[in-house]
């Protein structure tokens, strides 16, 4: 199994829209891409508590059953398809993939 977890922290204006706007439209784009291939076990969506210091904004915790499904879900058009709006909105992303 691969745990996927990714963090962003969002602009504070961008495309448009202030943070807590954009906020709410990128957690509808990452949700879109639920169940998007086989093997996916667990997608978790949160965000961060605004009044703790150094938090991120969103978080993404992922349960993938193998190396291969995670590579499927990444190369995914619906994924893809999120990527440029993301790329615009956010100021940091970090990633940890591991395996169990």
């Amino acid at each position: 199994m691969i745990k996927h977890i990714v963090s962003w922290t969002l602009k504070d204006h961008a495309e448009g829209a202030d943070k807590a706007a954009n906020i709410k439209i990128m957690l509808a784009k990452l949700e879109s891409c639920r169940g998007i291939v086989p093997g996916i076990h667990v997608f978790e969506l949160s965000t961060g508590a605004a009044d703790l210091d150094f938090n991120a904004d969103i978080a993404l915790y992922s349960e993938f059953e193998s190396r291969e499904a995670l590579a499927a879900y990444q190369v995914h058009p619906s994924h893809k398809a999120i990527l440029p709006f993301i790329g615009a909105v956010r100021e940091t992303r970090h990633c940890l993939d591991y395996e169990v």
